[in-house]
């Protein structure tokens, strides 16, 4: 067995675990659909439509469809908890519509551009083997429990208070974080759309101030998502304000910028515009220059 199937052995027992704890603490203080709490359904339901796209995705070898399932799987587990909460109010209603926003925005570009690319090569090595390629999607379903967790057992919690100014400022931030990252993606796809620019890098635009603004509108969304679930968390469900946190970590540190970074790094690496621009540029902060 080679090392990267060993890691993937280790990664799917590690995540699912992690979904339990989160599961088990989402569901403090929260709605229940029978003996169920409400929050743990919409966890397992995450996981679930994961493994079962998963299996025609396996039989044609195809990652086409990986970026729309999370996608849908956000919606979905948004409208079960929405649909399933008893009493649902202005904060939960609030919560829901902007992750559906985030969602079916990001998910229809996402399915675009790969549609338009043919495949993405992030794939090339996993999807003929059976546990790597498992293993990705049941990271997905991790990825939309983990980030989506506070918004999910804020809309799901027993407590309930009026929209308040943490709600305000959340929405301001979560508004200039989508205003970000969709004016950040639509940037790069007529950039890349453009047979001038083959084979070279963008750097214009919002791209000119952050090498991955697209990633800081992203983090900085979610964080307005959190603040406006913090007023009716209580107890263990406050672990889910973990959700920016882990979104930070997965894009600055796992699969997000250290990727592209390589990735950039052997494309153009050397070039002295390229260098210039990576110097004067932040990876991740935008920087005004006045």
């Amino acid at each position: 067995m080679q090392k990267s199937d060993r890691t993937a052995l280790f990664a799917m027992p590690a995540a699912l675990l992690i979904g339990v704890l989160i599961a088990v603490a989402g569901s403090h203080h929260g709605a229940a659909i029978g003996p169920m709490p409400l929050f743990a359904v919409t966890v397992a339901l995450a996981f679930f439509m994961q493994w079962l796209a998963f299996i025609p995705a396996y039989i044609l070898h195809s990652e086409k469809f990986y970026d729309l399932t999370g996608s849908l799987t956000y919606i979905a587990v948004t409208l079960v908890a929405l649909t399933g909460s008893p009493g649902t109010d202005g904060r939960s209603l609030l919560l829901g519509t902007l992750v559906l926003v985030w969602a079916i925005r990001l998910g229809a570009f996402l399915f675009t551009r790969i549609r338009l690319a043919g495949k993405d090569d992030r794939f090339d090595s996993l999807k003929s083997t059976f546990i790597r390629f498992l293993n990705i999607w049941t990271m997905q379903g991790l990825w939309v429990t983990f980030t989506a967790a506070a918004a999910l057992a804020a809309i799901t919690s027993t407590q309930r208070k009026t929209l308040d100014a943490a709600a305000a400022i959340g929405f301001l931030l979560w508004l200039c974080g989508f205003i970000f990252e969709a004016v950040a993606d639509e940037q790069k796809r007529r950039f890349r759309v453009n047979p001038a620019n083959r084979d070279r890098f963008i750097h214009s635009g919002l791209w000119s101030i952050s090498r991955h603004p697209n990633y800081f509108g992203e983090i900085l969304l979610w964080i307005g998502i959190a603040m406006i679930a913090l007023p009716v968390l209580r107890g263990w469900q406050l672990v889910t304000l973990l959700s920016p946190v882990f979104v930070y970590v997965l894009l600055t540190r796992i699969s997000g910028i250290p990727l592209l970074e390589r990735k950039a790094e052997n494309k153009w690496g050397g070039q002295e515009a390229y260098e210039a621009w990576k110097r004067q540029t932040p990876v991740l902060m935008p920087r005004l220059r006045i």
